[in-house]
């Protein structure tokens, strides 16, 4: 089968996992100098009853952009928790959100 040289850059929301989703409202967000958005899932298997571990239910987030010089800690968390709403809405269970400004200390 050919493929048309568009066609590997057409994939809906719907077949995207969702760490690529999150990944591309990121970076269309905050214009990151890093990011990494790292599946935690297999970590968190039997905290619940539902949580197996399989899936895409806890996310982290590291990320270093410029927009987050002079924000506070609170204010970069909410403003990424805000983009990323209807993930959690939808079912991502937990997200830990490490955001930094350049020139930042950070632990990773």
């Amino acid at each position: 089968m050919l493929l048309a040289w568009w066609e590997p850059f057409s994939q809906s929301n719907e077949t995207m996992t969702l760490q690529t989703r999150i990944e591309e409202k990121l970076t269309a967000a905050f214009a990151p100098e890093r990011l990494s958005v790292i599946n935690e899932s297999h970590l968190h298997a039997g905290h619940q009853p539902d949580m197996t571990g399989t899936g895409e239910t806890h996310m982290r987030v590291r990320i270093v952009s410029a927009k987050f010089a002079g924000m506070p800690r609170l204010a970069r968390h909410r403003a990424i928790t805000e983009l990323l709403k209807p993930e959690l809405d939808a079912g991502l269970h937990a997200l830990a959100v490490e955001p930094a400004a350049p020139g930042e200390a950070v632990r990773w």
